[in-house]
């Protein structure tokens, strides 16, 4: 089979300039680019330009899949929606990265996978994972730990040190590891998580708590009164602008004293995850089950 590679980048937060589109063809002359894209494949050569670059200073999402096995989504998120100290225990060997830039938090996740076989339809895979960095916004950690378990059981099958699998800590757990959304489960098939794994992580997982009730104008009226002049001032020009992801929610924590439910601690080591794991899936096709 010939190679063949896909590369797709999308633009939530702001279309590009007309000068940034120019930019992006001196990269690439036959990629497809618009205000909100750049996509292109390639069945030979390769990109020139470097995807992390790329997705710093254009772009809030990068999908990269292979014919031979590699997949790799990168989001961008705006620095203040999600702190690099709670991504940071997610980060494990060189599939889960994360760093910032002046204005950014930029995560990349790989799953690498010699003997998968080539899915096709991956032209759609990224429209079904943009969601992802809305819930990262909202406070759902649940796409970092799935990352995380990804990584792991790419881990075990490359270094059989049992000891290493033992001082390893879990990450803390976020809930409703059993109820995935649509695009955790996208990430999920993205990333290849081992259900097992997946069932044995869910033991320890609080249940997805209700999600909180819209809020009405009755309950906003006398909470946005309440603030400060110059914060209430600050209200219809940020409007105007055009609010950045998690302002609202950001307002929304702020006015009800609230945030978003904590991850609770992880109390496993990778090595005990990895074994029950491995105990449920020997059941599993004791019983006949794939």
């Amino acid at each position: 089979m010939s190679e063949y590679q896909y590369y797709a980048f999308q633009a939530l937060d702001r279309p590009l300039r007309r000068e940034e589109q120019e930019e992006l063809r001196a990269i690439s002359t036959r990629a497809q680019i618009t205000a909100t894209s750049f996509t292109n494949t390639y069945e030979w050569g390769d990109l020139r330009g470097d995807p992390r670059r790329m997705t710093e200073r254009y772009f809030d999402a990068h999908l990269y899949v292979t014919n031979w096995g590699t997949h790799r989504l990168m989001l961008r998120l705006p620095k203040r929606a999600l702190a690099l100290a709670t991504v940071k225990p997610y980060c494990l060997d060189h599939r889960i990265d994360a760093w910032t830039t002046r204005t950014h938090l930029l995560l990349d996740l790989t799953s690498d996978d010699e003997s998968g076989e080539w899915v096709e339809g991956a032209e759609d895979s990224l429209a079904a994972l943009i969601g992802l960095r809305d819930e990262l916004v909202d406070g759902d950690l649940r796409p970092l730990y799935l990352a995380w378990l990804s990584a792991l059981a790419a881990w075990e099958l490359e270094d059989d040190e049992e000891e290493e699998y033992q001082t390893c800590p879990e990450p803390p757990v976020p809930s409703g590891l059993d109820e995935l959304t649509g695009p955790q489960r996208a990430l999920a098939d993205l990333l290849r998580v081992d259900d097992d794994l997946l069932t044995a992580a869910a033991q320890d997982s609080p249940t997805t708590p209700g999600k909180p009730a819209r809020p009405t104008k009755r309950e906003l009226a006398p909470l946005i009164a309440g603030m400060p002049q110059k914060e209430k001032d600050a209200l219809p020009l940020q409007l105007a602008l055009g609010p950045e992801p998690g302002w609202r929610t950001e307002l929304l924590h702020r006015l009800r004293g609230t945030e978003p439910p904590a991850a609770a601690a992880g109390r496993r080591s990778a090595a005990h995850l990895l074994d029950t794991a491995h105990t449920l899936r020997t059941a599993r096709r004791q019983h006949g089950r794939t």
